[in-house]
């Protein structure tokens, strides 16, 4: 069974964006050049007029605000991480306020325990995910996600996707399909155990981007009115 909190919990403590260049620039965004498919991150996040860079040695983390890790293969992003200190600086990244949004792969690997199986992650989300959950590429999927903060369903592309089997009491469950969590953020960390980048619709990046900004935490009054059920969500 997946347990889940009846409401969301707060966001953590909120902080001034830092921002690239002069006014009106956003937060420094990268996405994880290792493997997988970062360049269609990349291409969603400069279609909404974000500069994001691709992000292919640790000591570049410093530089940003917020990554996203993309999908792939955990096992080869784990070995082609092995050469410098990724998980080290991935955690201080975190530590300092940086913003992570994990998916597919990224979920795996940002997640606390992976179930049935003993493998490095960096353990900043409190959750247990199962690694090709649905069976092989061949058994992939599309698949529309109840996300209310997103306002109308998100249609979610599901290629050997993982499965949330537990996440814990400080994780709010942003989506679901089928009745389960698919969609998941504990404060300035969102995992999907989907592509979101495959689809279309840029909804999930505008949401990361904000979160980014410093602007999706609790105590707004959207996510208050969210929470108490008065309110249809966020509105990009």
């Amino acid at each position: 069974m997946v347990s889940h909190p009846a409401a969301p919990r707060p966001g953590g403590r909120r902080r001034a964006p830092r921002h690239a260049g002069g006014a009106g620039s956003g937060p420094r965004l990268g996405v994880l050049a290792l493997q997988g498919d970062f360049a269609a991150h990349a291409a969603v996040l400069k279609r909404i007029g974000a500069q994001p860079e691709e992000i292919r040695h640790a000591a570049d983390l410093s530089a940003l605000d917020a990554l996203i890790i993309p999908g792939g293969e955990s096992t080869t992003l784990i070995n082609l991480m092995r050469d410098e200190p990724w998980f080290e600086l991935l955690r201080r990244f975190h530590r300092r306020g940086g913003a992570l949004f994990g998916t597919c792969a990224g979920a795996i690997l940002l997640a606390r325990r992976i179930h049935g199986r003993s493998q490095a992650s960096l353990g900043l989300l409190d959750a247990t995910i199962e690694r090709n959950a649905y069976g092989r590429q061949i058994d992939s999927f599309e698949r529309h996600v109840d996300a209310p903060s997103l306002g109308t369903p998100l249609l979610a592309a599901f290629i050997r996707a993982p499965r949330f089997r537990a996440v814990g009491p400080d994780v709010e469950v942003l989506g679901r399909c089928d009745g389960e969590p698919v969609l998941v953020r504990q404060q300035r960390i969102v995992a999907a155990t989907f592509h979101p980048e495959l689809t279309g619709d840029d909804r999930l990046h505008r949401f990361f981007v904000k979160l980014a900004e410093g602007g999706c935490d609790a105590d707004l009054p959207e996510w208050q009115a969210r929470a108490a059920g008065g309110g249809p969500g966020l509105r990009f």
